[in-house]
């Protein structure tokens, strides 16, 4: 099975045994803050902006 690839720069992602559908991980390569979609597949999609009344 291949690893996913980023959707910003298609570099490969690894993602850690013990990862959770909605966590939020860094591309190693080009920095994009990423969210792990699904887990079976692994499906990374870019994580959404920080809006204004987040954390409210």
């Amino acid at each position: 099975m291949s690893a996913p690839s980023c959707p910003e720069c298609g570099a490969e992602i690894l993602i850690p045994a013990n990862a959770m559908a909605h966590e939020l991980l860094p591309c190693p390569d080009c920095g994009t803050e990423l969210e792990i979609i699904s887990l079976n597949p692994v499906t990374l999609d870019r994580a959404p902006e920080v809006e204004e009344d987040w954390g409210e």
